[in-house]
């Protein structure tokens, strides 16, 4: 038996990017800041997520720089040959299979709310 289930909450790092393929898929690529407690300092881990579909769509419409999201999916290296030096290069990306969206429009803009989340 094997398992690959990541699950992150965080915020996101930049506007999502999004790219509609003439077979009417949809693909979003995110950044997710997760905050990695230390005691010197709350240092951030930095994630590249990728969603497809409606998901991409949901993310496409509502998510935001600086917007809480959660997030489950999978682990995957995206690998390719560099053009350069022809050595083989990787880097890990989430693939998005659940996205929720936390907080409220406030929380965006800096307060707090007890707003349910939305799930897609």
């Amino acid at each position: 038996m094997s398992i690959n289930i990541v699950t992150l909450v965080g915020r996101v790092g930049g506007d999502p990017d999004i790219k509609y393929f003439e077979s009417g898929t949809v693909k979003c690529r995110l950044t997710l800041a997760v905050d990695r407690r230390s005691r010197n300092s709350d240092e951030p881990d930095w994630f590249n997520l990728e969603l497809w579909g409606k998901t991409a769509e949901v993310a496409g419409n509502y998510v935001r720089k600086g917007k809480q999201i959660a997030v489950k999916g999978s682990l995957r290296f995206n690998t390719w040959s560099d053009r350069q030096t022809g050595a083989n290069r990787s880097t890990p990306v989430i693939y998005v299979d659940q996205l929720d969206l936390l907080g409220s429009k406030r929380d965006a803009e800096g307060g707090m709310s007890d707003m349910p989340s939305e799930h897609f």
